[in-house]
């Protein structure tokens, strides 16, 4: 009797020691998957500080007496004959892109792009200072065609938590300001993209304008030399926006053969107007003119019919 009920004693032992080492690795593990999620959180709240500080703006009373009240069609809602009458005036646009010469290839040193580009940004400002001193009024008569257009060629997408962290990470880097209205374009090689923003008062928002009298600022502007793999360009009005239509243009500027990046470059362009965010994708080619991805109206609410 004493020898069993030793036995027992024994497994009831065993058997606590094992659920409580059991019990032990769950709470560790338990414990490192509550602070992965943590770090994560930490992580996604500095990354969306911007979009967090736009979030909190929406509860501004400034903010509610203005919002979109419509977005201009997209290309891929348009019917067959409609697709085709925009292709007439693409036409158009490659026409007058080709005439005015305003590929980069075609004004500076053949084959300079044929070989692995350095990290002199020197060289890289002054060939873009030169370029838009040369092509300054052939871009702007190219760009003055491009705002005609009311049919955009981006293509709505919703975008996942990881691509969207990504992105405002991007933003975080590199000083990118949030405000009422807030257009990002975002790409993943060493391509340099501009973003042309056509304003309401008739301005436009570039390089060479990088703030417009009614408010808006280029506050990040990347790629002239091909510094990242990943950038981001921002265009920002930080408190109040001026009502009226917005265009947003995309030109692929230059193409850097650094690191064998290709001619054909897709980006992505977030448009935030008053704390409301739409996504957009498009697809560029080196020599392509510039392209309308989007366009937006703002008007205060006591305006509408």
């Amino acid at each position: 009797m004493r020898i069993v009920d030793q036995n027992i004693l024994l497994g009831i032992i065993i058997g606590g020691g094992s659920a409580l080492f059991f019990l032990i690795l769950f709470l560790i593990n338990r414990f490192r998957k509550q602070r992965e999620r943590k770090q994560q959180l930490r992580l996604q709240n500095a990354s969306r500080a911007p979009l967090s500080s736009m979030r909190s703006q929406r509860s501004d009373r400034r903010n509610k007496r203005r919002h979109v009240v419509s977005r201009g069609l997209q290309l891929d809602q348009l019917s067959g004959t409609a697709q085709q009458a925009y292709q007439q005036r693409q036409q158009r646009r490659v026409s007058q892109y080709s005439d005015l010469q305003l590929v980069m290839d075609e004004i500076f040193i053949p084959g300079r792009d044929a070989v692995e580009v350095g990290d002199d940004e020197e060289d890289d400002v002054e060939d873009r200072s030169t370029w838009i001193a040369e092509n300054e009024d052939n871009l702007n008569a190219h760009a003055d065609l491009v705002a005609e257009e009311e049919v955009g060629t981006g293509i709505s997408v919703r975008v996942t938590e990881e691509e969207d962290r990504e992105l405002m990470e991007r933003l975080a880097r590199e000083g990118g300001k949030s405000g009422v209205v807030q257009i990002s374009l975002a790409w993943d090689d060493y391509n340099d993209l501009d973003m042309h923003v056509f304003c309401p008062s008739g301005e436009r928002i570039y390089f060479n304008n990088r703030k417009s009298a009614c408010g808006g600022e280029l506050d990040v502007d990347m790629n002239v030399r091909p510094k990242s793999k990943k950038p981001i360009e921002n265009v920002v009005w930080t408190n109040e926006a001026p009502d009226g239509e917005y265009k947003i243009g995309v030109h692929f500027y230059r193409h850097h053969r650094k690191r064998r990046t290709k001619k054909t470059c897709q980006f992505r362009l977030r448009v935030v107007t008053y704390g409301q965010a739409k996504e957009y994708s498009g697809e560029l080619t080196h020599g392509d003119p510039m392209s309308m991805i989007t366009s937006f109206v703002l008007i205060k609410p006591d305006e509408e019919e």
